[in-house]
């Protein structure tokens, strides 16, 4: 079994565990066997010497994980290297106590291999299911990852807020393995989510999953400008990238057997958005273009695409979820491998 690679540039691979029928015959898994071959995928990633492995949250019964502590607490007894993240934690409808505590016992399980990263998700249904107001909803995750943070750096911690009760010398239990836990923020491409995310001094993830990458540039510039402006060091600002993938042997062949998948997931994620149209091959084929932001398309042209990425970004963590729109677990698989096979070793050469 190989190792994580110690390098400065991370590969992995995530996923938001969608729950979808496959296009082309119609059979939609269990969440049963969804979660099963989540962990496969992530025993497969570590085996193959990638270096982070995530899954997301949700509260939809079209998802399969509403808890990835859990899901990863799993992972964690099946792998030996992987880091273990979140992709995302939806923090402004999560008690950052018991957010903190989860992923803290995760990085006891796991020999210190737990991360957070943490957002305010693609969807709502978490705020009348936990008891928030959505008018609340940038107070919400600015007050809670205040919290998470200090939670972070203290045994004991006396606090008190608008949303949750205060602490007096509340001990938080357990303590991570390697003194913090890292936490990063998912941005999607607001400004204020990049100059929060460098205000708190965090590690910035990117989610770009269409157009051209130059539109994210800003929030690079704006999230570097807010983190020296509040004295966080550049080590501490990390940037990362995470984003759709498909790979095969040619970038024809790609997008051939990629886009019905790809149709179907945008089409089953936008009507539960209220809105159901879907994808033409010419919209796809414009998507995948060699000057996007999707990575659809052979081995090289995934590696320009991150490298291209790496220019505008300085970005250290690449993620990429194959797993979307109902697409067969054999497929998911045979992306890991070229992720792990083909494209790491050829970004890692090219950055060293």
């Amino acid at each position: 079994m190989k190792q994580g690679n110690s390098s400065s540039f991370e590969i992995g691979i995530y996923t938001l565990a969608d729950i979808g029928p496959d296009p082309l015959t119609g059979h939609t898994v269990s969440a049963k066997q969804r979660i099963e071959e989540i962990i496969q995928a992530a025993q497969l990633a570590d085996e193959l010497g990638l270096d982070v492995f995530g899954v997301g949250e949700h509260h939809r019964l079209d998802y399969a994980v509403s808890s990835p502590a859990v899901v990863l607490a799993a992972i964690a007894h099946a792998t030996k290297h992987i880091k273990l993240t979140s992709t995302t934690s939806v923090l402004s409808t999560l008690d950052p106590v018991r957010l903190f505590e989860d992923f803290a016992t995760l990085d006891v399980i796991s020999n210190g291999r737990a991360e957070i990263l943490a957002g305010r998700g693609a969807f709502i249904e978490s705020f009348p299911l936990f008891g928030y107001s959505t008018n609340d909803y940038d107070d919400l995750f600015t007050e809670h990852m205040d919290l998470l943070l200090q939670l972070n750096k203290n045994e004991k911690l006396t606090w008190s807020g608008k949303f949750r009760p205060p602490l007096n010398q509340a001990e938080i239990s357990p303590r991570p393995i390697h003194n913090q836990i890292p936490i990063w923020i998912g941005v999607g491409g607001t400004p204020e989510s990049a100059v929060r995310a460098g205000r708190f001094g965090v590690g910035m993830a990117l989610a770009i999953l269409g157009g051209n990458p130059r539109r994210f540039k800003p929030l690079v510039d704006l999230y570097h400008q807010a983190g020296r402006e509040a004295g966080h060091s550049s080590e501490a600002l990390k940037i990362g990238v995470t984003g759709h993938c498909y790979i095969a042997e040619t970038t024809e062949q790609a997008k051939d057997e990629f886009y019905p998948y790809y149709s179907n997931y945008w089409y089953y994620v936008n009507r539960q958005r209220g809105f159901g149209m879907k994808m033409s091959r010419e919209e796809f084929e414009q998507m995948a273009a060699p000057d996007t932001a999707l990575f659809v398309g052979s081995p090289d042209q995934i590696v320009d695409k991150v490298l291209q990425q790496h220019e505008l970004f300085g970005h250290t963590r690449f993620l990429a979820q194959v797993d979307i729109g109902g697409l067969p677990f054999n497929q998911v698989v045979k992306n890991i491998e070229l992720v792990a096979t083909e494209i790491a070793p050829k970004i890692r050469k090219a950055l060293r």
